[in-house]
């Protein structure tokens, strides 16, 4: 053989070495559980479709794999680039078997994800009612509207929409806590929704609404309200404010939900306008007066009273007077003989008082001499 000759033979062995070595990588026992490929859609049916991967074999997703991608499937074609993941690298026929589930999911919350980020809208069906708001579903996708998020045209009205289709828009998107919030209010309330900056202008803090409640949690109620517009501005704006717990009553308020409903109407005050965020803040207690106010005129130390057990905690029992006034007997005055059931009425007098912190220290005026001193 000349050198010419041995000289092609070897440029020819090493280009079909190179070509394997290249390769090497793409072959099914190069593939691994779970590893993302790339391919193009070779054969795409209803039943079954094969991918081209690249490796000796193509790839197949069939079954349920199908079914869990139907809406990343909708609109694809032969020729079309696909991202699978591999689910066996190679079966009993010696088949690559590939999942679209999890390229779905990732596609999935993308979608929502740009949906939000466009501010567009999509349509959602809705399942069931709780007492957060309305869980919904968009194709097999489930995600949730809270009680805030409805318009006033659904508060308190929210079975209305049961198992019918209704427009919202994406409002969080949260792949690692699987979280997906809509907002129905963003689409029906719209119009009035845009105009709440410049009704925010017109808002001053003491003004009183008339609002609507649209959602109550345990810090406290979600407020609806109607701002009259003016100047060039005419008709009204809806604005949401919050009225927190401790804004609620002059008396201590422990769940909401035992004072308020969704839709119910409600005379609030403002006490604060949050402009970065298009919120109120909103107080009921405000409108009344501070029964601490004066406190000290009518409940001075050394004065008795009569009032009601209202409470009693490991430190103490509280007596209330009148909405908002409650005192406190300590432990350490509590009589020995004397036992207190909530419901109680109770002769007390008043032993310290610190209107500035409302607080009232009591003790028990005694009906009967002790034992120990007959």
């Amino acid at each position: 053989m000349t050198k010419k000759a041995q000289k092609t033979e070897v440029v020819r062995k090493g280009s079909v070495m190179d070509q394997l070595m290249a390769g090497v990588g793409k072959f099914p026992g190069a593939l691994k559980r779970n590893q993302q490929v790339e391919g193009v859609i070779s054969s795409l049916g209803k039943k079954m479709i094969l991918v081209d991967i690249g490796a000796k074999t193509e790839g197949v997703v069939s079954g349920d794999d199908i079914v869990e991608a139907y809406d990343m499937l909708a609109g694809l074609k032969v020729g079309d680039k696909i991202t699978a993941f591999v689910k066996y690298p190679e079966n009993d026929q010696g088949q690559i078997i590939l999942s679209l589930k999890q390229a779905a999911e990732e596609n999935r919350w993308g979608r929502f994800k740009k949906l939000m980020d466009e501010e567009k809208e999509l349509e959602v069906v809705g399942l069931e009612v709780n007492k957060g708001g309305m869980v919904v579903k968009v194709g097999e996708i489930r995600g949730f509207v809270p009680t805030s998020q409805f318009g006033e045209r659904f508060l308190g009205n929210m079975d209305e929409l049961l198992n019918k289709a209704f427009k919202v828009r994406v409002i969080e998107v949260d792949k690692e806590q699987n979280r997906l919030i809509f907002s129905e209010k963003l689409v029906s309330d719209s119009v009035a929704l845009a105009k709440k900056g410049e009704a925010l202008e017109e808002v001053t803090i003491g003004d009183k609404y008339e609002g609507t409640v649209s959602g109550i949690m345990p810090f406290g109620v979600f407020v609806t309200v109607s701002v009259p517009m003016k100047g060039k501005e005419k008709g009204e704006a809806k604005v949401e404010g919050l009225i927190h717990i401790s804004e609620i009553s002059w008396e201590k308020v422990d769940d909401p939900n035992e004072m308020f409903k969704v839709g119910q109407e409600v005379k609030v005050q403002v006490i604060g306008i949050d402009k970065a965020n298009g919120k109120l803040n909103l107080s009921i207690k405000q409108m009344f007066p501070d029964p601490w106010s004066s406190i000290e005129k009518k409940y001075a130390v050394g004065t008795k009273h009569t009032g009601k057990v209202v409470r009693i905690a490991p430190y103490g029992i509280f007596v209330n007077f009148e909405k908002g006034i409650d005192g406190l007997i300590h432990v350490s005055k509590k009589p020995a003989e004397k036992e207190f059931v909530v419901g109680d009425s109770v002769e007390v007098f008043v032993e310290s008082l610190d209107a500035k912190n409302r607080r009232m220290s009591l003790g028990v005026v005694l009906t009967e001499v002790p034992v120990a001193y007959k």
